[in-house]
């Protein structure tokens, strides 16, 4: 067990943004307590699932392209990263997340407890699909999700239940995050999310989209180090009936987003869109 206390304003150099918050806290051996945004912190197990660059973005993309949001939705939230950071970037907004690993749900609650969001942050526990757990008659600014990639049986499937949970469609897939946050976005909402950019992949993306009534209508490719080609793809969609005819059909393809450079650099761009959401650049 170990005590953590994080009340230092700068970082290597870099000055934390944002509000200070929380104090000691006791860390179970087979936990960690990380950074996330500012002086927010995050819970989650050494050995399960943890962050990524893929949460940071979704976060990042979301309430870039929906900064007036009030309400906001985290489809499958897992640890609560996206959700912590989309917090600490609409700090007058209040958050619904749903998650369906108890596990991840408990881990979640420590985090927003210890970074004084409890009054606007509700965690519920179980399938976003549930019509008892989300009601439809929830309506949301911005609905954030990053879903898992990988049907299962297409790949080698880990070991830890957290981890094979954020990586296989074990509870619905790309097509039912669309289908859930059409059905759950207000009017003029975002659906901000994340997902590979293979052509077979996105085309699922692509399918579940219009499945849903939705049009994406921004999307921003991303490149994890320069030279090589896009893994990933962030996407923001809007309801059809929100929007003019002649935009149905149309998507703004973004330059792509170089995460490093080809020397293994941070690249200039992602440090400034770090900075962004209270992140060492």
């Amino acid at each position: 067990m170990q005590f953590v206390l994080d009340g230092q304003p700068q970082f290597k150099g870099w000055s934390k943004p944002g509000p200070l918050v929380g104090g000691a806290v006791e860390v179970p051996d087979d936990e960690s307590f990380d950074a996330i945004s500012g002086y927010y912190r995050l819970f989650q197990l050494k050995r399960g699932h943890r962050f990524s660059t893929d949460d940071v973005l979704t976060a990042w993309y979301g309430t870039t392209w929906c900064p007036r949001a009030e309400k906001v939705l985290d489809l499958g939230s897992g640890l609560g990263s996206v959700g912590l950071i989309a917090a600490w970037r609409l700090p007058g907004a209040t958050f619904v997340t749903v998650e369906a690993q108890e596990q991840s749900v408990q881990l979640a609650r420590k985090s927003a407890a210890f970074n004084g969001l409890l009054e606007r942050y509700e965690i519920r526990l179980g399938d976003f699909r549930d019509k008892t757990i989300l009601p439809e008659i929830e309506k949301f600014d911005l609905i954030l999700g990053s879903p898992p990639y990988f049907p299962i049986g297409s790949g080698v499937e880990p070991d830890h239940p957290q981890k094979h949970s954020c990586r296989f469609e074990l509870r619905g897939n790309i097509a039912d995050y669309c289908m859930t946050a059409n059905q759950h976005l207000a009017s003029g909402g975002v659906f901000a999310c994340i997902f590979p950019e293979e052509p077979t992949q996105k085309a699922r993306v692509i399918d579940g989209a219009r499945q849903a009534g939705l049009t994406i209508v921004r999307e921003r490719p991303v490149v994890l180090r320069e030279t090589e080609p896009p893994l990933l793809t962030l996407f923001a969609m809007m309801r059809k009936v929100d929007l003019p005819s002649r935009m149905h059909d149309k998507t703004w393809r973004e330059p792509v987003l170089i995460i490093r450079t080809a020397t293994g650099e941070i690249h200039p761009e992602y440090s400034a869109v770090k900075l962004a959401f209270g992140f060492p650049p």
